[in-house]
Protein backbone atom coordinates (compact mmCIF):
# COMPACT_ATOMS: atom_id res chain seq x y z
CA UNK A 1 0.00 0.00 0.00
CA UNK A 2 3.09 2.28 0.81
CA UNK A 3 4.60 1.98 -2.50
CA UNK A 4 1.10 2.12 -4.08
CA UNK A 5 0.57 5.69 -2.18
CA UNK A 6 4.86 6.75 -3.07
CA UNK A 7 3.75 5.81 -6.94
CA UNK A 8 0.93 8.10 -6.82
CA UNK A 9 2.58 10.86 -5.18
CA UNK A 10 5.66 10.94 -7.34
CA UNK A 11 3.61 10.61 -10.68
CA UNK A 12 1.65 13.83 -9.81
CA UNK A 13 5.06 15.61 -8.87
CA UNK A 14 6.09 14.13 -12.73
CA UNK A 15 2.83 15.92 -13.59
CA UNK A 16 2.96 19.35 -12.04
CA UNK A 17 6.62 19.90 -13.32
CA UNK A 18 5.66 18.64 -16.67
CA UNK A 19 3.10 21.54 -17.23
CA UNK A 20 4.74 24.22 -15.19
CA UNK A 21 5.33 27.48 -16.77
CA UNK A 22 2.50 27.06 -19.28
CA UNK A 23 2.38 24.88 -22.13
CA UNK A 24 4.82 22.26 -22.56
CA UNK A 25 8.05 21.63 -24.57
CA UNK A 26 7.38 19.24 -27.64
CA UNK A 27 8.16 15.68 -27.37
CA UNK A 28 7.79 13.70 -30.44
CA UNK A 29 7.75 10.58 -30.59
CA UNK A 30 5.62 10.66 -26.99
CA UNK A 31 2.30 10.43 -28.75
CA UNK A 32 1.40 9.54 -32.65
CA UNK A 33 2.00 12.96 -33.81
CA UNK A 34 2.95 16.41 -32.91
CA UNK A 35 -0.60 18.64 -31.75
CA UNK A 36 -0.79 22.36 -33.28
CA UNK A 37 -3.15 25.34 -33.17
CA UNK A 38 -3.87 27.65 -35.83
CA UNK A 39 -4.63 31.36 -34.30
CA UNK A 40 -6.24 33.22 -36.96
CA UNK A 41 -7.64 37.12 -37.07
CA UNK A 42 -11.34 37.78 -37.86
CA UNK A 43 -11.24 36.39 -41.38
CA UNK A 44 -10.57 32.90 -40.69
CA UNK A 45 -9.70 29.67 -43.04
CA UNK A 46 -12.16 30.95 -44.85
CA UNK A 47 -10.37 34.25 -46.37
CA UNK A 48 -9.66 31.82 -49.06
CA UNK A 49 -6.04 34.19 -48.86
CA UNK A 50 -3.44 33.91 -45.86
CA UNK A 51 -4.98 31.74 -43.16
CA UNK A 52 -6.64 29.76 -45.87
CA UNK A 53 -2.62 28.62 -46.56
CA UNK A 54 -1.38 28.15 -43.34
CA UNK A 55 -4.49 25.44 -42.93
CA UNK A 56 -3.56 23.99 -45.80
CA UNK A 57 0.01 23.33 -44.35
CA UNK A 58 -1.51 21.87 -41.48
CA UNK A 59 -3.89 19.43 -43.29
CA UNK A 60 -1.07 18.14 -45.41
CA UNK A 61 0.70 17.12 -42.88
CA UNK A 62 -1.29 15.44 -41.37
CA UNK A 63 -2.57 13.93 -44.82
CA UNK A 64 -6.29 15.29 -44.51
CA UNK A 65 -8.15 17.35 -46.56
CA UNK A 66 -10.33 20.59 -46.70
CA UNK A 67 -13.72 18.88 -47.31
CA UNK A 68 -13.04 16.33 -44.29
CA UNK A 69 -11.44 18.49 -41.91
CA UNK A 70 -12.81 22.00 -41.49
CA UNK A 71 -12.06 23.30 -38.01
CA UNK A 72 -10.51 19.93 -35.85
CA UNK A 73 -9.13 16.88 -36.30
CA UNK A 74 -7.74 14.47 -34.07
CA UNK A 75 -4.19 16.40 -33.67
CA UNK A 76 -5.26 19.65 -34.75
CA UNK A 77 -7.48 22.56 -34.50
CA UNK A 78 -8.03 26.06 -35.40
CA UNK A 79 -9.17 29.25 -33.54
CA UNK A 80 -10.47 32.40 -34.72
CA UNK A 81 -10.35 35.81 -32.52
CA UNK A 82 -13.02 38.27 -34.02
CA UNK A 83 -11.44 41.31 -32.56
CA UNK A 84 -7.72 41.76 -31.50
CA UNK A 85 -8.94 42.43 -27.93
CA UNK A 86 -9.07 38.22 -28.19
CA UNK A 87 -5.35 37.72 -28.85
CA UNK A 88 -4.04 37.66 -25.83
CA UNK A 89 -6.69 35.03 -24.48
CA UNK A 90 -6.79 32.91 -27.15
CA UNK A 91 -2.88 32.72 -26.73
CA UNK A 92 -3.27 31.84 -23.14
CA UNK A 93 -5.98 29.22 -23.62
CA UNK A 94 -4.12 27.50 -26.27
CA UNK A 95 -0.96 27.46 -24.01
CA UNK A 96 -3.35 26.13 -21.41
CA UNK A 97 -4.28 23.33 -23.41
CA UNK A 98 -0.76 22.19 -24.01
CA UNK A 99 -0.42 21.88 -27.88
CA UNK A 100 2.98 21.10 -29.35
CA UNK A 101 2.85 24.14 -31.23
CA UNK A 102 0.70 27.34 -31.76
CA UNK A 103 0.59 28.86 -34.58
CA UNK A 104 -0.33 32.88 -35.18
CA UNK A 105 -0.72 34.27 -39.03
CA UNK A 106 0.45 37.96 -39.36
CA UNK A 107 2.24 40.56 -38.02
CA UNK A 108 -1.07 42.44 -36.33
CA UNK A 109 -0.36 38.72 -33.57
CA UNK A 110 3.04 40.18 -33.02
CA UNK A 111 2.65 41.86 -29.87
CA UNK A 112 0.26 39.95 -28.34
CA UNK A 113 2.70 36.91 -28.93
CA UNK A 114 5.84 38.09 -28.06
CA UNK A 115 3.88 38.72 -24.71
CA UNK A 116 2.86 35.24 -23.78
CA UNK A 117 5.67 33.50 -25.66
CA UNK A 118 7.97 35.16 -23.23
CA UNK A 119 5.83 33.78 -20.00
CA UNK A 120 5.74 30.63 -21.31
CA UNK A 121 9.15 29.43 -22.46
CA UNK A 122 8.71 25.71 -22.57
CA UNK A 123 5.65 26.00 -25.07
CA UNK A 124 7.02 25.77 -28.85
CA UNK A 125 5.18 29.11 -31.02
CA UNK A 126 5.31 30.06 -34.49
CA UNK A 127 4.14 33.56 -36.64
CA UNK A 128 4.12 34.09 -40.03
CA UNK A 129 5.21 37.32 -41.71
CA UNK A 130 6.72 38.46 -38.68
CA UNK A 131 11.19 38.87 -37.94
CA UNK A 132 11.04 40.85 -34.41
CA UNK A 133 8.99 38.56 -32.06
CA UNK A 134 12.68 37.08 -31.19
CA UNK A 135 12.23 34.89 -28.67
CA UNK A 136 14.11 31.12 -27.94
CA UNK A 137 10.37 29.54 -28.29
CA UNK A 138 9.54 31.30 -30.84
CA UNK A 139 9.58 30.50 -34.90
CA UNK A 140 9.73 33.60 -37.28
CA UNK A 141 8.96 32.73 -41.31
CA UNK A 142 8.81 35.56 -43.00
CA UNK A 143 8.59 35.37 -47.44
CA UNK A 144 10.14 37.35 -50.05
CA UNK A 145 6.45 38.27 -51.49
CA UNK A 146 8.61 41.27 -53.56
CA UNK A 147 9.90 38.42 -55.82
CA UNK A 148 6.48 36.80 -56.51
CA UNK A 149 4.92 39.90 -56.66
CA UNK A 150 7.43 40.96 -59.59
CA UNK A 151 6.15 37.79 -61.46
CA UNK A 152 2.99 38.79 -60.56
CA UNK A 153 3.27 42.35 -62.54
CA UNK A 154 5.51 41.33 -65.45
CA UNK A 155 2.53 38.72 -65.92
CA UNK A 156 0.18 41.24 -66.29
CA UNK A 157 2.13 43.45 -68.66
CA UNK A 158 2.66 41.04 -71.24
CA UNK A 159 -1.26 40.15 -71.15
CA UNK A 160 -1.43 43.89 -71.86
CA UNK A 161 1.15 43.95 -74.47
CA UNK A 162 -0.47 41.08 -75.99
CA UNK A 163 -4.08 42.17 -76.01
CA UNK A 164 -2.58 45.56 -77.61
CA UNK A 165 -3.76 47.89 -74.55
CA UNK A 166 -2.52 50.98 -75.27
CA UNK A 167 -0.88 52.99 -72.36
CA UNK A 168 -2.37 50.46 -69.76
CA UNK A 169 -2.87 51.46 -65.90
CA UNK A 170 -2.34 49.45 -63.38
CA UNK A 171 -4.07 49.55 -59.87
CA UNK A 172 -2.69 48.24 -56.35
CA UNK A 173 -5.27 47.85 -53.23
CA UNK A 174 -3.56 46.84 -49.86
CA UNK A 175 -4.99 46.36 -46.56
CA UNK A 176 -3.11 47.36 -43.71
CA UNK A 177 -0.27 49.59 -44.32
CA UNK A 178 3.29 48.24 -43.83
CA UNK A 179 6.89 46.44 -44.72
CA UNK A 180 5.44 42.93 -45.62
CA UNK A 181 2.19 44.72 -47.98
CA UNK A 182 4.72 47.34 -49.26
CA UNK A 183 6.65 44.03 -50.02
CA UNK A 184 4.21 42.80 -52.18
CA UNK A 185 3.16 46.89 -53.58
CA UNK A 186 6.44 47.38 -54.55
CA UNK A 187 7.54 44.23 -56.13
CA UNK A 188 4.42 44.34 -58.39
CA UNK A 189 5.17 48.16 -59.59
CA UNK A 190 9.27 46.81 -60.13
CA UNK A 191 7.77 43.96 -62.44
CA UNK A 192 5.38 46.30 -64.21
CA UNK A 193 8.14 48.40 -65.17
CA UNK A 194 10.64 45.80 -65.99
CA UNK A 195 8.02 45.03 -69.60
CA UNK A 196 6.32 48.85 -69.74
CA UNK A 197 8.84 51.28 -68.53
CA UNK A 198 5.96 54.16 -68.64
CA UNK A 199 3.20 52.08 -67.27
CA UNK A 200 0.97 54.30 -65.07
CA UNK A 201 0.14 53.30 -61.11
CA UNK A 202 -3.08 54.10 -58.45
CA UNK A 203 -2.77 52.46 -55.25
CA UNK A 204 -5.48 52.81 -52.31
CA UNK A 205 -5.13 51.07 -48.66
CA UNK A 206 -8.48 50.07 -46.96
CA UNK A 207 -7.29 49.97 -43.55
CA UNK A 208 -8.74 46.90 -43.11
CA UNK A 209 -8.57 43.19 -43.61
CA UNK A 210 -12.12 42.22 -44.18
CA UNK A 211 -13.55 45.21 -45.91
CA UNK A 212 -14.09 43.59 -49.41
CA UNK A 213 -17.16 46.09 -50.28
CA UNK A 214 -14.21 48.77 -50.05
CA UNK A 215 -11.92 47.36 -52.74
CA UNK A 216 -15.26 46.29 -55.06
CA UNK A 217 -15.76 50.02 -54.99
CA UNK A 218 -12.30 50.96 -55.27
CA UNK A 219 -11.71 48.80 -58.05
CA UNK A 220 -15.30 49.59 -59.65
CA UNK A 221 -13.65 53.17 -59.91
CA UNK A 222 -10.45 52.24 -61.73
CA UNK A 223 -12.04 50.13 -63.85
CA UNK A 224 -14.95 52.77 -65.05
CA UNK A 225 -11.67 54.85 -65.30
CA UNK A 226 -9.05 52.24 -67.34
CA UNK A 227 -7.58 50.46 -65.21
CA UNK A 228 -6.26 47.08 -66.61
CA UNK A 229 -5.18 45.16 -63.77
CA UNK A 230 -5.25 45.58 -59.89
CA UNK A 231 -3.57 43.50 -57.99
CA UNK A 232 -4.73 42.83 -53.96
CA UNK A 233 -2.66 42.13 -50.98
CA UNK A 234 -5.28 42.58 -48.52
CA UNK A 235 -6.52 39.34 -47.33
CA UNK A 236 -10.54 39.11 -47.14
CA UNK A 237 -11.00 42.57 -48.59
CA UNK A 238 -9.26 42.15 -51.45
CA UNK A 239 -12.30 39.44 -52.84
CA UNK A 240 -13.91 42.54 -53.06
CA UNK A 241 -11.30 43.11 -55.94
CA UNK A 242 -12.33 39.68 -57.71
CA UNK A 243 -15.87 40.23 -57.56
CA UNK A 244 -15.87 43.01 -59.21
CA UNK A 245 -13.68 42.03 -62.06
CA UNK A 246 -15.50 38.88 -61.99
CA UNK A 247 -18.61 41.15 -62.99
CA UNK A 248 -17.52 43.10 -65.64
CA UNK A 249 -15.87 40.58 -67.45
CA UNK A 250 -19.14 38.72 -67.64
CA UNK A 251 -20.47 41.81 -69.27
CA UNK A 252 -17.68 41.86 -71.72
CA UNK A 253 -15.38 44.31 -70.38
CA UNK A 254 -11.34 43.25 -71.01
CA UNK A 255 -10.69 43.91 -66.91
CA UNK A 256 -8.55 41.71 -64.72
CA UNK A 257 -7.82 40.84 -60.96
CA UNK A 258 -4.98 39.42 -59.35
CA UNK A 259 -5.16 37.08 -56.87
CA UNK A 260 -2.85 36.95 -53.92
CA UNK A 261 -0.96 34.15 -50.92
CA UNK A 262 -3.55 31.34 -52.48
CA UNK A 263 -4.06 30.27 -56.32
CA UNK A 264 -7.44 32.88 -56.39
CA UNK A 265 -8.75 31.33 -60.07
CA UNK A 266 -11.71 29.89 -58.65
CA UNK A 267 -12.93 32.94 -56.62
CA UNK A 268 -13.12 34.33 -59.99
CA UNK A 269 -14.73 32.35 -62.28
CA UNK A 270 -17.74 34.00 -64.02
CA UNK A 271 -18.79 31.64 -67.01
CA UNK A 272 -17.85 28.06 -67.60
CA UNK A 273 -14.00 27.45 -66.81
CA UNK A 274 -13.18 31.45 -67.30
CA UNK A 275 -11.98 33.41 -64.40
CA UNK A 276 -11.35 37.17 -63.66
CA UNK A 277 -8.14 36.43 -62.22
CA UNK A 278 -5.33 36.52 -64.40
CA UNK A 279 -3.06 34.90 -62.13
CA UNK A 280 -2.26 34.60 -58.12
CA UNK A 281 1.31 35.83 -55.82
CA UNK A 282 1.46 32.35 -54.51
CA UNK A 283 2.64 32.99 -50.92
CA UNK A 284 3.30 30.08 -49.71
CA UNK A 285 2.41 29.77 -46.15
CA UNK A 286 1.98 26.14 -46.45
CA UNK A 287 5.61 25.52 -46.61
CA UNK A 288 6.25 27.71 -43.62
CA UNK A 289 3.80 25.91 -41.81
CA UNK A 290 5.09 22.48 -43.23
CA UNK A 291 8.24 23.48 -42.00
CA UNK A 292 7.80 24.13 -38.42
CA UNK A 293 5.99 21.24 -38.22
CA UNK A 294 8.48 18.49 -40.20
CA UNK A 295 10.97 20.38 -37.56
CA UNK A 296 9.14 19.89 -34.38
CA UNK A 297 8.81 16.29 -35.33
CA UNK A 298 12.03 15.70 -36.05
CA UNK A 299 12.99 17.52 -32.50
CA UNK A 300 14.73 20.37 -34.57
CA UNK A 301 12.41 23.09 -33.70
CA UNK A 302 14.13 26.22 -32.62
CA UNK A 303 13.31 30.14 -32.06
CA UNK A 304 14.67 30.86 -35.55
CA UNK A 305 14.25 33.50 -38.44
CA UNK A 306 13.15 31.30 -42.09
CA UNK A 307 13.04 33.71 -44.92
CA UNK A 308 11.39 31.69 -48.14
CA UNK A 309 11.82 33.20 -51.33
CA UNK A 310 11.78 32.01 -55.30
CA UNK A 311 14.76 29.69 -54.87
CA UNK A 312 13.22 27.68 -52.24
CA UNK A 313 9.07 28.14 -54.04
CA UNK A 314 8.46 30.08 -51.15
CA UNK A 315 6.79 32.30 -53.14
CA UNK A 316 5.63 32.22 -57.01
CA UNK A 317 2.65 32.42 -59.46
CA UNK A 318 0.02 30.70 -60.92
CA UNK A 319 -0.78 29.31 -64.12
CA UNK A 320 -3.96 28.27 -64.22
CA UNK A 321 -6.10 30.42 -66.29
CA UNK A 322 -6.06 29.70 -69.84
CA UNK A 323 -5.45 33.50 -70.74
CA UNK A 324 -1.97 33.31 -69.20
CA UNK A 325 -0.69 31.80 -72.50
CA UNK A 326 2.24 29.30 -72.61
CA UNK A 327 4.59 32.26 -74.24
CA UNK A 328 3.67 34.64 -70.98
CA UNK A 329 4.46 31.78 -69.00
CA UNK A 330 7.98 31.00 -70.53
CA UNK A 331 8.38 34.77 -70.43
CA UNK A 332 7.64 35.34 -66.90
CA UNK A 333 9.53 32.21 -65.78
CA UNK A 334 13.13 33.50 -67.59
CA UNK A 335 12.59 36.37 -65.11
CA UNK A 336 12.06 34.37 -62.12
CA UNK A 337 15.12 32.46 -63.19
CA UNK A 338 17.26 36.01 -63.69
CA UNK A 339 15.66 36.69 -59.67
CA UNK A 340 17.11 33.56 -58.73
CA UNK A 341 20.41 33.60 -59.88
CA UNK A 342 20.61 37.16 -59.21
CA UNK A 343 20.61 38.93 -62.22
CA UNK A 344 17.80 41.07 -61.09
CA UNK A 345 17.22 42.16 -57.82
CA UNK A 346 14.13 43.22 -56.61
CA UNK A 347 14.08 46.23 -53.96
CA UNK A 348 11.89 44.83 -50.88
CA UNK A 349 11.07 48.53 -49.68
CA UNK A 350 10.05 51.55 -50.36
CA UNK A 351 12.45 53.30 -49.32
CA UNK A 352 15.00 51.33 -52.37
CA UNK A 353 12.68 51.13 -55.06
CA UNK A 354 12.17 54.91 -55.36
CA UNK A 355 16.19 55.00 -56.06
CA UNK A 356 15.31 53.10 -59.06
CA UNK A 357 14.64 54.89 -62.45
CA UNK A 358 10.96 55.76 -63.20
CA UNK A 359 9.57 54.36 -60.16
CA UNK A 360 6.69 55.80 -58.82
CA UNK A 361 7.65 58.54 -55.85
CA UNK A 362 3.67 59.03 -54.69
CA UNK A 363 2.58 55.50 -53.47
CA UNK A 364 1.29 55.03 -50.32
CA UNK A 365 3.62 51.73 -49.29
CA UNK A 366 4.87 52.80 -46.01
CA UNK A 367 8.27 50.95 -44.70
CA UNK A 368 7.89 50.27 -41.07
Amino acid sequence: MRKLVFCLVLCGIIAVSAFAGGGRQATPGAADRPTVMLLTDATGIDDRSFNAAAWRGILEFYGDTWANQRGRGTYYQVVTAQTQDMYIPNLRQATDEAHDLIVTTGFTWADALGTVAAQNPRQNYMIVDVDWVVHPNVMQATFAEHEGSFLVGVAAALKAQADGIANPRFGFIGGVPGSVITRFHVGYVQGVLAVLPNAQFVDYYANDWGRPDLARAQAMNWYDAGVYAIFSAAGGTGNGTIAQAREYRLAGRNVWAIGVDSDQHEEGIYSGTNSAVLTSMLKRVEASVLYALRALESNNFSGRHITFGLADEGVGFATTNSALTPAIVTQVNQYRDRIISGQIRVAPTYAQARQLPGFPQNLQARDD
